[in-house]
């Protein structure tokens, strides 16, 4: 059984004050869904079992904050992304529906408090990701750890994926993590290149790619994935690029899904992809040699993260057999 684990704690903040560094940009429109888009209301029985065993320990969720429109599946089956280190990022994404401004100092109870969910839970798979903590010396790593040793005590036998900022200018922070042996070491490019500067301002394309390159320096037998989303304007070859790009950075695992406006400050949606193109694009990623890709209007990072590693691991199996 799968779950992200994100720990981002919801304060009741009224939500018009989540973005106040977009709140003089004008409104933008916000485009029709098509029916491929829609996705059932949440609210079966187990979905309000995850949800009060999220706020029994504390927590809240990557699902929640950032708007999931996967929420009510996944947490119908007891798979919920926990975000550490707040609810408050420090980095002002254009796509982004998290809260940003100061965050909050850490809670040292946090990683007790994910191992406890993560084993109340019987997961097999946990996916661990965070805000950005630009103000931190190591912008958290020592605190990603932590979690990852806190569940490997009270879990052994679950697997663990970890879904990191870029730890821009945070030298050391990367082998922390790398250290303490997630897994899958997940970092998200989000967008192509071209696009950095409007939709991941605070980020740099190619620091991100050198990231996911380095862990495989550093342990070569930890899985590697990055996401992308589409939809704000890129063209299809700038996509193909990025897989590219991923591929000499020796990635395993790469997810495509489709941009969705969280409010009429955010980013704009250009278009919204066919589930035709999404096919073309696993076809591609797949000859341009992926171990997996996850491609779908609403496949995101973490979705079905459990099933996906298992189907991982097998990909990898089948190849080195292959080679051997």
């Amino acid at each position: 059984m799968p779950t992200l684990i994100d720990t981002v704690r919801s304060d009741g903040k009224d939500k018009s004050s989540r973005h106040p560094e977009k709140a003089h940009k004008p409104d933008t429109p916000i485009l029709r869904k098509p029916n491929w888009i829609r996705v059932k209301a949440p609210g079966s029985p187990v979905y309000q079992e995850t949800l009060k065993i999220m706020r029994e320990h504390n927590l809240t969720t990557v699902c929640e904050e950032a708007g999931c429109p996967n929420i009510g599946e996944c947490w119908s089956k007891k798979h919920a992304t926990m975000m550490i280190m707040g609810e408050t990022c420090t980095r002002a994404c254009a796509f982004c529906n998290v809260r940003t401004g100061l965050p909050d100092p850490l809670d040292p109870s946090e990683p007790e408090n994910v191992a406890n969910a993560v084993a109340k839970l019987g997961l097999e798979h946990v996916v661990v990701t965070s805000v950005d903590r630009d103000d931190l010396a190591d912008g958290g790593a020592k605190h990603f750890a932590d979690v990852i040793r806190a569940i490997r005590t009270t879990s052994p036998k679950t697997t663990i994926e970890v879904l990191t900022p870029d730890f821009l200018r945070k030298n050391g922070a990367l082998e922390v993590v790398v250290a303490a042996r997630p897994d899958v070491y997940n970092h998200n490019l989000e967008t192509v290149p071209a696009l950095y500067l409007t939709i991941r301002p605070g980020a740099r394309y190619f620091h991100s790619l050198r990231l996911l390159q380095q862990v495989k320096e550093l342990d070569a037998s930890m899985f590697t994935k990055s996401g992308i989303m589409v939809g704000f304007g890129e063209s299809r070859n700038e996509v193909l690029q990025l897989m590219d790009d991923l591929r000499i950075a020796n990635v395993d695992f790469l997810t495509i899904g489709q941009y969705l406006q969280p409010t009429r400050k955010h980013a704009a949606v250009n278009r919204f992809v066919t589930p035709e193109e999404f096919d073309s694009y696993a076809r591609v990623a797949t000859a341009k040699g992926f171990l997996l890709v996850s491609s779908s209007p609403l496949t995101r990072s973490s979705y079905h993260a459990g099933d996906d590693f298992a189907r991982l691991r097998a990909a990898r199996d089948a190849t080195l057999s292959t080679q051997s």
